[in-house]
């Protein structure tokens, strides 16, 4: 492993393939990845239906150190928002200068817990217009601004967990998991 590690962020309702694909992406950079849901439970039943078994329990890691916390879409996003957990979360991770990162509908979880204000960001349009005065809104895929990440959707996920990548470890890195997975941009 490379010391780099990310906690993702999950709930029920959560979108599998802003899970799973950057989970995938991070942990072929040797980036030590922990799926904990905040209902502490040893599965999440995501979107779909489909129930991914995460590594530990949000109670039991809240208090660590992450290079980077990751916050998928979907409908869970809303359950995310007012959790008190995840606003202290992500406000130690803001407060220490590490990365975070949302996608899809997720940029909304930032904004109702008052993270990366005045940042530049993108987001799910089906929230734009609820998120958008209080960030410089870009319509791009995926949006780098300083260690804040954001993505459109599913359809970006994998972009999104590359440039997670990049942002954690390098340019070279992203490359080469890029070249592995026979993604082009």
């Amino acid at each position: 492993m490379s010391g780099i590690s990310a906690l993702f962020i999950v709930a029920e309702g959560s979108e599998e393939l802003e899970l799973v694909a950057p989970v995938d992406i991070l942990r072929r950079a040797n980036i030590h990845v922990t799926i904990a849901d905040l209902a502490d439970s040893e599965y999440v039943k995501t979107k779909s239906n489909i129930f991914i078994k995460t590594d530990a329990k949000l109670s039991d890691v809240k208090s660590k150190k992450f290079d980077a916390v990751v916050i998928p879409g979907g409908p869970s996003y809303k359950t995310l928002a007012t959790a008190d957990v995840v606003g202290e979360i992500l406000k130690v991770q803001e407060n220490s200068g590490g990365v975070i990162a949302a996608i899809c509908a997720a940029p909304y979880v930032l904004f109702k817990h008052e993270i990366a204000k005045g940042k530049k960001l993108t987001c799910y349009p089906s929230v734009k217009s609820e998120i958008e005065h209080a960030y410089t809104y870009q319509n791009n895929t995926t949006v780098i601004d300083g260690k804040l990440i954001t993505s459109q959707g599913p359809a970006t996920a994998i972009e999104f967990g590359l440039n997670i990548v990049e942002v954690l470890t390098n340019q070279e890195e992203k490359n080469k998991v890029a070249k592995a997975i026979l993604y082009s941009d």
